[in-house]
C-alpha cells in the first residue's frame, strides 16, 4: 500500500458525523488502496471505507478548501497562503492489526469532532 488510509478514514468519519452539511474530499500525496484492518476497524463503528482511497492533490481542490488537514506530507503538500492548514500527527495504520488501528480511528474521530465543534456544525446522532 503506497499511502496510509488516514485520509479516507477521517473523511468518512466527517461525512458520517456531519452528513450533507459539509463537502469532504480525501486527498493525498500518493494515492493508494484500502487496508483490510482499517476497513474492519471502521466497520465496527458502522462506516464502510472499503471502496475509499485518497485522490491525488490538485491545486484546485486545495484552493477551494476552507480547511486542509495534512497528516505528515511535509513539503509534498501544496501550500497556498489563503488556505487554512491543520497538520495532524496521527500514526500511519498501514500494516497494523485491528487492535492497533482502533486508537488511530478514535484519535481521528476526536479531531474530526473538534473541527465540527469549531465550525459549529452539529454532529448527527
Amino acid at each position: 500500500m503506497s499511502n496510509s488510509v488516514r485520509s479516507p478514514m477521517a473523511a468518512a468519519i466527517l461525512r458520517h458525523l456531519a452528513g450533507r452539511r459539509l463537502y469532504v474530499e480525501s486527498a493525498g500525496v500518493r494515492a493508494g488502496g484500502s487496508d483490510a484492518f482499517a476497513v474492519a476497524t471502521m466497520e465496527e463503528i458502522g462506516i464502510d471505507i472499503s471502496s475509499e482511497f485518497p485522490k491525488p492533490w490538485t491545486d484546485e481542490v486545495v484552493r477551494a478548501a476552507d480547511v486542509v488537514v495534512t497528516m505528515g506530507c511535509g513539503d509534498a503538500c501544496p501550500i497556498f497562503p489563503s488556505t487554512r492548514y491543520l497538520d495532524w500527527e496521527i500514526p500511519d495504520p498501514a500494516g497494523l492489526s485491528v487492535e492497533e488501528v482502533r486508537p488511530i480511528r478514535d484519535a481521528l474521530g476526536e479531531r474530526v469532532r473538534g473541527i465540527l465543534a469549531e465550525l459549529q456544525i452539529p454532529v448527527r446522532s
